[in-house]
């Protein structure tokens, strides 16, 4: 088990995973990437065509890359720096080699279109060492000034499995948690759409923490208080407890929480090796061509405006005063970047697409990494009289403290390492912001010292911190979307907006994609699935058309689309 609360069946080995294709639109990606006949192509005549894509993150980059494929030319705009929210720095003075993940740093296997492209450009995965997983030597829960030392979940008190056994029967009486899962994995697409659209109807307007007040297995305000704090898979959850429980269920049902995988090397490596990849099978280009040389090694600058001109087309001025124009654009940046750092156009969207993206709400999230000498937490701990405990001193961490969940990211036993000294989200990230990295790291290290109080963390430090709060990161403005109640209208105009034959003539040509316009955000494969779903919307828009055996997410749209509900 890799859960401190494990979901309400085993999981199955993680070769076999679930895919990450649903609920809300069953869609199997994946396969649609793996066929012979690929996803598409254009007319001839619009060979070398120029599309703005906007936004150098994973999705700006997937859309990129397959449009270069199809004979496109993608003009790509980045104000920071490619890869987006897969950034990976190294700590100044040490091995390069040693880095730090400050965005994604943990991928699941349902994550199977993004593990396309991880295999595409040769990337390697090993597995994240989260709570009790396989992959953790040992885990310390310390709440309220206790902690448990242990190495599975039947090493921790009773209560523990108490609340993990009240989240499972939380998740099949209130969710058809079983039915669902079974029916995800064996990709029966009318079952899924069958409970799901039940679901949609009765929980849309439900917290998280109201399904879990609403279940007679969670009527013990204290083991509320262990799972918020403690919580399943990745930790401690109460800082989604005010959130929509349908995003919750998109996470568990998917097993997205599960069998986590860290890329080696580094998350942006993935974006960086697609912008230099060299397709083989490529309509148009000459072979050789990427998008690294179709921009001269570097994308555009930040884009300052956005207006609609004649011709419906789409007019881009960047950071430089650059004006071009386009027949057609993808935008993958987070969503209130059209609200506040760029002038758009009204007429880019509908109103109600504007409604919704007014309404998309952030999840604030920060960590802070710093570098050690060696895994010194691997040393095993010995008791007053020097007897050996058999314990290691020092263990991946849930706490109530500030820090919340620490971890420890090895290379082998006698290479430099890394430890997360914290990684919070929302209220807990909040806290933070308006320390320095050095204060951080104090407040962290006084925290930690109160759990291993014989554990001299300082003396293995052998570089500064470095840390983000994504929520003060100007082209980002927070970590994910997570929707709030009453939000699932909102969500479906944004994911459905590539499907433009649906919109007034004068809205069609810009198209959203990105992780925020998912319906499971906060994981990379929303990003590449939007992605996907734009570059459809592109071939669409300039006369393309997928293989007649290999159908694309358009194609197949009014068969699987999300669940619609009244607005009145």
């Amino acid at each position: 088990m890799t859960s401190t609360v494990p979901n309400a069946v085993q999981h199955t080995d993680a070769a076999e995973p679930i895919t990450m294709f649903g609920p809300d639109f069953p869609y199997a990606y994946d396969d649609f990437l793996a066929h012979p006949a690929g996803i598409g192509q254009i007319p001839a005549t619009e060979h070398g065509t120029e599309v703005a894509v906007i936004g150098g993150g994973l999705s700006g980059i997937v859309a990129a890359y397959e449009l270069m494929k199809m004979g496109l030319k993608p003009v790509v705009y980045e104000a920071d720096e490619i890869g987006g929210r897969l950034r990976t720095v190294g700590f100044e003075g040490c091995d390069p080699e040693l880095t730090a993940e400050m965005g994604a740093m943990r991928f699941p296997p349902c994550s199977t279109a993004l593990q396309h492209y991880i295999d595409l450009v040769g990337l390697e995965t090993k597995p994240f060492p989260n709570p009790l997983s396989p992959a953790t030597p040992s885990t310390v829960v310390d709440l309220k000034g206790e902690s448990h030392y242990a190495r599975t979940i039947a090493d921790l008190p009773q209560v523990y499995r108490d609340v993990m056994d009240a989240w499972n029967r939380c998740l099949d009486e209130g969710a058809d948690f079983s039915d669902m899962n079974r029916a995800m994995r064996e990709r029966d697409v009318p079952r899924i759409r069958e409970i799901w659209a039940k679901l949609v109807q009765k929980l849309d307007n439900q917290t998280f923490y109201g399904f879990l007040c609403d279940s007679d297995a969670f009527k013990s305000f204290r083991h509320r208080e262990i799972f918020g704090q403690v919580g399943f898979g990745t930790g401690g959850w109460d800082t989604d407890f005010p959130n929509s429980i349908l995003e919750i269920l998109r996470v568990v049902y998917t097993e997205a929480d599960d069998h986590h995988r860290g890329i080696v090397g580094g998350s942006q490596q993935l974006p960086l090796r697609l912008w230099d990849r060299e397709p083989q099978k490529i309509v148009h280009w000459p072979l050789g061509t990427s998008l690294s040389s179709l921009h001269d090694g570097e994308p555009r600058p930040a884009v300052t405006r956005l207006t609609r001109t004649a011709g419906n087309r789409i007019t881009v001025t960047d950071a430089t005063g650059d004006i071009r124009t386009y027949p057609a654009a993808i935008f993958t940046g987070q969503s209130w970047l059209l609200l506040s750092k760029i002038d758009c156009d009204d007429a880019l969207f509908p109103i109600d697409h504007w409604t919704a993206m007014e309404r998309t709400h952030y999840m604030e999230s920060s960590k802070l990494f710093v570098p050690v000498d060696r895994p010194f937490w691997l040393d095993k701990a010995v008791d007053d009289r020097g007897v050996p405990t058999g314990r290691d001193v020092m263990s991946m961490t849930l706490t109530d403290r500030m820090t919340r969940g620490t971890y420890l990211l090895d290379n082998g036993p006698d290479e430099p390492a890394v430890i997360c000294l914290s990684y919070t989200w929302c209220d807990d990230s909040l806290k933070w912001l308006p320390l320095s990295p050095n204060e951080r790291m104090e407040v962290m290290l006084k925290s930690l010292g109160e759990i291993y109080r014989d554990v001299d963390i300082r003396k293995h430090i052998i570089g500064s911190p470095v840390t983000v709060s994504w929520e003060n990161e100007p082209w980002f403005m927070g970590a994910f979307k997570a929707n709030l109640p009453g939000h699932y209208r909102y969500q479906r105009r944004l994911f459905t907006h590539f499907m433009q034959d649906r919109l007034p003539a004068d809205k069609r040509g810009l198209f959203l994609a990105g992780d925020d316009i998912s319906w499971t955000a906060g994981w990379a494969e929303g990003a590449v699935q939007t992605a996907l779903n734009a570059v459809w919307g592109v071939m669409t828009q300039f006369g393309g058309a997928t293989d007649a055996t290999n159908p694309g997410p358009g194609d197949v749209f009014d068969d699987i689309a999300p669940v619609e509900l009244p607005e009145d």
